[in-house]
C-alpha cells in the first residue's frame, strides 16, 4: 500500500526557491551598485557617536574588561562600571528580534525588553556574588530549581537524563559540547516562544503543561542537529548509508511518517538504531502536538530546510561552475526556514509581517557564522558562500563577494525590514561591529588583516570605517555570546576535568587496592588463617573504593597531607567499609548471594566465619589509625573518637533498618537510617583528613552538611538502581528490597518522587560545597557522578 503524500514537496520547495529569489536579486542589486555602503555609513556615523569614547587617562582601568576572563567577572564588573543595563537591554532586544521575531519599535515590545532586564539583572547579580566557587545560572542545580518554580523537575530531570545519554551517542567526529548547546539552545528557543504566548494570567497548572510541552518539542526539533544535520557532515556514515539514511528523512517529512529501519549492519548499526528510535519519537512527539491550522506549515518548512541542507551538502568544491544563485539560494532558504520551524512547532498562525522579519533575517546570522568557519571549512572541503569566493574569486569576477552581501542584509534588515527604527538600528549595528570584533580576536590580527583585504577589496572607505569601529567602538558585546561561550568552556573544562579525575580515580584505586591486602603473620597457628583469607577474599572483590579515594583526594590534593603518612587512615576507611557490607549481607539482614559482581562471603564460607571476619576488619581498622605517627597524638585521638562514634551511629543505623524491614517507614525515618547506615561513611571520609589537618569547626559542619546530603542522594540512586538498574552493571543481584519488603525511596516515593528527592539533596549538597574554603572541583564530579551513574 502506497502512503498519501502529506505535503506536495517540489510545489513547497518551488515556492520557497521563488520568495529567496525575489530576497536575493534585492540583496543583488544592492551589491551592484554600492548603494549599501553609502547607506550604512550614515548610519554608522549616526550609530558611532554612543559608541566611541574619549576617556580620560583616570578612567582607563574601567575600560573594556574582557568578557572571555571569566563569566562572574564580566557580569561583577559591567554591574560596577554602570553598563550592566544596557548591556542586557541589548541582549534581550536582539533575542527579540532573532528568536522571537519581534519588532522592537511596539510598546509591548518594549515593555517585555524592560521587564526581562530587570528580572534578569536581578539573577545575575546575585549569581555573581556567588563567585565562581559556584556553578551559579546554568549549572545543574540552577536549571533544577529553576524549573520547580514552575512545577516541572519532573520534565527537567528527563531532559537532564535525554542529554546525558545523547551524548554517549554522538559520535568522536562531531564536537559532543558544540552539539549539546546548539540543542540547548533549541529549547530554550522554543520556551522562549512559548512563554511570550502564555503572558502571565494563566492557571498555574495550565502553564506548568505548556512549559512541559515546550521543553519537550525543543528537546525533540533540536535533536535533528547532532542527529540529522551533525551526522551528514560529519562523514560518519559511508556515501551508502547516508543516501539511505538522507532517502529515510526526506520520506518521513513528505509523507508525515517514520519508515522502518530495516536492516541496517556495519560499523554504524547501533549508532543508527539509536538515531532512528529517538528521532521517531522525537518526530512524532512533534507531529502529535502540532496545532491543526499549522501541521503542513511544520512539514513544509521542514522539508524546505532538509532539502536546502542536503543542496549545499552535496556541493563539490571543486566544481567552478556554480552560479551565484546556487550559491546563496539555499543558504537563504535554510537560514529562514530553520527559525520558522521553531515558531511552527509551538503556536498556530502567524502574522505576515512576522514571517517576513523572520524569513529575511536567518541569512544575517548563517553569513556571519560562515565567514568564522571558512577555514575549517576550506579544511573539510564545504561549499559556503565564502569557501567558494576565497578560492574562485580570481577566475570568477561574476561571483557576488558574501562579505559585501552580508552588509546588504544589514541595510536592508535595517531600513526595509524594520524601517529605519532607531532601536533595530542600534541592536542590528551593535551585533554586525561585535561580530567583527569576535571575527578579529578569534583568528589573530595578521590573519583577519589577510581576510579583510581580499573581501573588502572593493569597499576599502567603507571598510575603513568599519576597521574604525572594530578598534575603537564599545560597548557591543552581548549576553548570549557570553552564555554560549561560558557553557561551551565549562562543559570542556568539565569533560577535561571528569577525563582526569576518572584517570587519577583509576590510578588511586589501584594503588588503594595495593595496599589493603593483610598479611599473614608467622605467630598465628594455621587454624587461624581462614580469618584474614576471608579478610582478603571480601577486600580483593573490587568496588568502588569511593571512600578511601576521597580521603586520598582532599587529603593529599586539598589539605596538603603526605600520601604515606595517611596510608594507615586510607586501609582503615576500607576495612571499616568493608566489614559493613560484610554485616548487611547476613542472612540474618539483607541475605544477599552476591556483592562485587561474586557471591558473598557467608555463601564462600558460613555466617560464623563472616561474622568473625566483619568484627576482625573494625578493630583492625582501629589499629591501622593508632598507626597514624605522623601527626599530633591529640589530634589522632580525636580522630579514633570520631572514628568509634561513627561506628557506633553506623550499628545504630544498621538496627534501624533492620527492625524496619517488612514495615512502611517515613519519609523522615528512611532520611535517618539512610545517614546512619550510609551517610556516616562519606562523612568520615572527608572529615577525618580534615581532622588531621586541623581544619575548622565551620569547615567540618559544612563538609558534614554536603555528606549528609551526598549520603542521601546517593542511597537513592541505588535504591532506583535496584528496581531500574542492569545486573551486569552493578555486580549484584536487583530487586532485593522489593523481595525482603523493605522500605526504600522507592517504595515510599516512586521513581518520579524518588528521582526528585534525589536531586532536591544534589542542590543542598551543591549549596554547603559554597561554604567549603577549598577547591572543591572534585567533590563537584563526585556529586555528579553519584546521581548519573549506572552501577
Amino acid at each position: 500500500m502506497i502512503k498519501e503524500n502529506a505535503i506536495n514537496a517540489d510545489a513547497c520547495y518551488s515556492h520557497a526557491e521563488r520568495r529567496a529569489m525575489n530576497y536575493f536579486n534585492t540583496l543583488y542589486d544592492q551589491v551592484k551598485q554600492k548603494t549599501y555602503a553609502s547607506t550604512l555609513t550614515l548610519d554608522i556615523n549616526l550609530w558611532k557617536k554612543s559608541h566611541i569614547h574619549h576617556y580620560p587617562f583616570i578612567s582607563l582601568f574601567s575600560r573594556r574588561k574582557d568578557s572571555s576572563k571569566g563569566y562572574h567577572d564580566y557580569i561583577k564588573w559591567l554591574n560596577y562600571a554602570g553598563k550592566l543595563d544596557d548591556y542586557l537591554d541589548r541582549s534581550i532586544s536582539y533575542i527579540l528580534m532573532r528568536d522571537m521575531g519581534k519588532d522592537l519599535s511596539t510598546p509591548e515590545t518594549q515593555t517585555k525588553v524592560r521587564d526581562v532586564v530587570k528580572n534578569l539583572k536581578t539573577q545575575l547579580i546575585d549569581s555573581s556574588e556567588k563567585g565562581e566557587a559556584d556553578a551559579g545560572m546554568f549549572g545543574m542545580d540552577w536549571l533544577y530549581k529553576s524549573a520547580q518554580k514552575d512545577g516541572i523537575e519532573t520534565t527537567m530531570i528527563c531532559l537532564i537524563d535525554k542529554l546525558k545519554i545523547v551524548s554517549s551517542h554522538i559520535p568522536e567526529e562531531i564536537d559532543a559540547d558544540r552539539a549539546k548547546v546548539k540543542l540547548i539552545k533549541i529549547i530554550a528557543g522554543v520556551v522562549m516562544n512559548e512563554l511570550d504566548e502564555i503572558g502571565d494570567d494563566i492557571p498555574p497548572e495550565e502553564r506548568t503543561q505548556r512549559l512541559d510541552k515546550a521543553i519537550r518539542l525543543g528537546y525533540a526539533y533540536g535533536l535533528t542537529y547532532p542527529f540529522i544535520d551533525d551526522l551528514l557532515d560529519s562523514k560518519v556514515l559511508s556515501a551508502e548509508e547516508e543516501k539511505r539514511y538522507s532517502d529515510m528523512i526526506r520520506t518521513t517529512l513528505i509523507t508525515g511518517s517514520v519508515p522502518g529501519l530495516g536492516n541496517w549492519d556495519g560499523k554504524n548499526k547501533e549508532l543508527i538504531h539509536f538515531v532512528h528510535s529517538e528521532l521517531k519519537s522525537a518526530f512524532e512527539y512533534i507531529k502529535d502536538h502540532q496545532p491543526e491550522a499549522t501541521k503542513n506549515n511544520f512539514l513544509e518548512q521542514a522539508y524546505v530546510f532538509f532539502r536546502s541542507q542536503e543542496v549545499d551538502r552535496l556541493k563539490d568544491l571543486t566544481n567552478q561552475s556554480y552560479t551565484n544563485e546556487e550559491l546563496y539560494i539555499p543558504v537563504i532558504l535554510k537560514s529562514a526556514s530553520s527559525r520558522l520551524i521553531v515558531h511552527y512547532i509551538t503556536n498556530g498562525p502567524k502574522e505576515e509581517e512576522f514571517i517576513n522579519r523572520t524569513f529575511y533575517y536567518g541569512i544575517y546570522n548563517q553569513l556571519s557564522d560562515d565567514l568564522t568557519d571558512m577555514f575549517s571549512d576550506l579544511e573539510e572541503g564545504s561549499v559556503t558562500p565564502y569557501t567558494y569566493y576565497y578560492n574562485y574569486h580570481t577566475q570568477r569576477p561574476d561571483l557576488i563577494n558574501p562579505f559585501e552581501l552580508y552588509w546588504a542584509v544589514v541595510c536592508n534588515l535595517i531600513h526595509n525590514v524594520y524601517h529605519a527604527d532607531p532601536k533595530s538600528r542600534e541592536v542590528i549595528l551593535n551585533r554586525a561591529i561585535n561580530s567583527q570584533k569576535r571575527l578579529k580576536e578569534n583568528f589573530g590580527a595578521e590573519k583577519y588583516k589577510e581576510i579583510m583585504e581580499l573581501f573588502a577589496a572593493d569597499i576599502p572607505e567603507f571598510n575603513k570605517l568599519i576597521q574604525k569601529m572594530v578598534r575603537k567602538a564599545d560597548d557591543v558585546n552581548f549576553f548570549d555570546k557570553l552564555i554560549r561561550d561560558h557553557m561551551i568552556t565549562t562543559m570542556k573544562n568539565e569533560s577535561k576535568q571528569r577525563k582526569r579525575f576518572s584517570e587519577t580515580i583509576k590510578t588511586v584505586r589501584h594503588q588503594i587496592n595495593d595496599i589493603l591486602n593483610i598479611p599473614k603473620s608467622d605467630g598465628i597457628a594455621s587454624v587461624g588463617e581462614p580469618i584474614i583469607d576471608a579478610a582478603n577474599y571480601s577486600l580483593n572483590g573490587g568496588g568502588k573504593r569511593l571512600r578511601p579515594i576521597v580521603t586520598w583526594m582532599m587529603g593529599v590534593n586539598e589539605y596538603g597531607l603526605k600520601r604515606s603518612a595517611i596510608e594507615p587512615l586510607i586501609k582503615s576507611l576500607e576495612y571499616m567499609h568493608t566489614a559493613s557490607l560484610i554485616f548487611d549481607d547476613l542472612p540474618a539482614q539483607d541475605n544477599a548471594s552476591m556483592r562485587r559482581g561474586r557471591p558473598t562471603i557467608h555463601q564462600v564460607y558460613n555466617t560464623s566465619v563472616a561474622e568473625l571476619t566483619a568484627l576482625f576488619l573494625t578493630q583492625k581498622a582501629i589499629e591501622e589509625q593508632t598507626s597514624l605517627d605522623e601527626f599530633d597524638p591529640k589530634t589522632v585521638l580525636r580522630l579514633i573518637q570520631y572514628t568509634a562514634k561513627s561506628t557506633e551511629d553506623m550499628c545504630r543505623g544498621q538496627m534501624m533498618d533492620l527492625n524496619a524491614k517488612g514495615k512502611q517507614l517515613t519519609l523522615d525515618q528512611l532520611n535517618m537510617i539512610c545517614f546512619y547506615k550510609t551517610g556516616i561513611g562519606f562523612e568520615a571520609s572527608l572529615v577525618m583528613p580534615a581532622i588531621l589537618s586541623q581544619a575548622n569547626e565551620s569547615e567540618i559542619a559544612a563538609l558534614k552538611k554536603f555528606s549528609y546530603h551526598f549520603g542521601i542522594a546517593f542511597q537513592i540512586k541505588d535504591d532506583l538502581l535496584d528496581v531500574e538498574g542492569d545486573v551486569n552493571l552493578l555486580g549484584k543481584s536487583i530487586g532485593i528490597d522489593a523481595e525482603n519488603n523493605n522500605s526504600t525511596f522507592v517504595s515510599i516515593l516512586g521513581s518520579e518522587g524518588a528521582k526528585k528527592a534525589m536531586w532536591d539533596h544534589y542542590c543542598l549538597a551543591m549549596e554547603a560545597l559554597q561554604k567549603v574554603p577549598r577547591n572543591t572541583a572534585f567533590l563537584k564530579y563526585l556529586l555528579d557522578y553519584s546521581i548519573s551513574r549506572d552501577h
